[in-house]
């Protein structure tokens, strides 16, 4: 798929599961890398779904007033979860390409009456934000989404406050995917024909201008375990949490 087709397949696959409220079959729910407490979880509306292969926010370390960004922001709940974190002097930004969870997450925002976090319509590929406006970016299985990662990186490293960080969980290859997966738009929405080799994934982060690159977190399965459709069982996928620092 080209860059365009791509977007347009992502869009109207998460268009999808906003409407319905539910996980996708594929990786982001299968991983098992979700480690939020359910004291965390609990405090949040009914409503509030999850589409993350981790946890990013365990290791951010978020202090209060400061401004967090979230790539992909989806329902809400890492906004949410930040939100409390950053208290009332912080702000929580969530910024995601799909109209409809950006409607889900505002109705979600108003029901758990979340006054610091707010919703942006945009592309992570070209953030609305201004440059040095961030002090920590968090996102769950996200980037791998994107068409264009190196940009996404860049934009990122753009926005992020001299000495901010970055933590991500995503998904991730261990070895080359096969055509007959790569073509595929379902694995796609399912965030594992868009993953890079996570070596490739780790370099892009450091060309970018990321220091201190480190993985924390890493749960690592096999293809054939994200859908009974497939014939591919060779193939390994893992869920990683990385965390990096801008340089002063």
């Amino acid at each position: 798929m080209n860059k365009k087709d791509t977007k347009r397949v992502v869009k109207e696959g998460y268009a999808r599961i906003a409407k319905e409220q539910s996980c996708c079959s594929f990786a982001c729910c299968q991983s098992n890398g979700v480690e939020y407490s359910n004291d965390d979880l609990r405090l949040l509306p009914a409503s509030v779904f999850s589409l993350g292969c981790g946890s990013p926010l365990v290791y951010a370390s978020l202090r209060k007033g400061e401004t967090v960004l979230d790539l992909g922001s989806g329902s809400g709940l890492e906004c949410f979860l930040a939100s409390t974190r950053v208290g009332e002097s912080g702000r929580v930004i969530g910024v995601d390409m799909v109209p409809e969870m950006i409607k889900v997450a505002k109705t979600n925002a108003e029901k758990g009456g979340y006054k610091n976090v707010e919703f942006i319509l945009g592309d992570i590929e070209n953030l609305p934000l201004s440059e040095c406006s961030i002090d920590a970016v968090i996102s769950n299985c996200v980037i791998n989404l994107a068409p264009n990662k190196r940009r996404v990186f860049e934009e990122i490293y753009r926005v992020l406050n001299s000495s901010g960080r970055l933590v991500i969980s995503d998904i991730v290859l261990l070895s080359e995917l096969p055509p007959s997966v790569k073509e595929r738009e379902d694995f796609y929405i399912g965030c594992v024909s868009g993953a890079m080799l996570k070596d490739d994934y780790i370099n892009l982060i450091k060309q970018s201008g990321f220091k201190d690159v480190e993985t924390v977190a890493e749960t690592t399965f096999p293809l054939e375990q994200l859908s009974a459709n497939t014939a591919e069982k060779l193939v390994k996928i893992a869920s990683v949490t990385l965390q990096a620092l801008k340089p002063q």
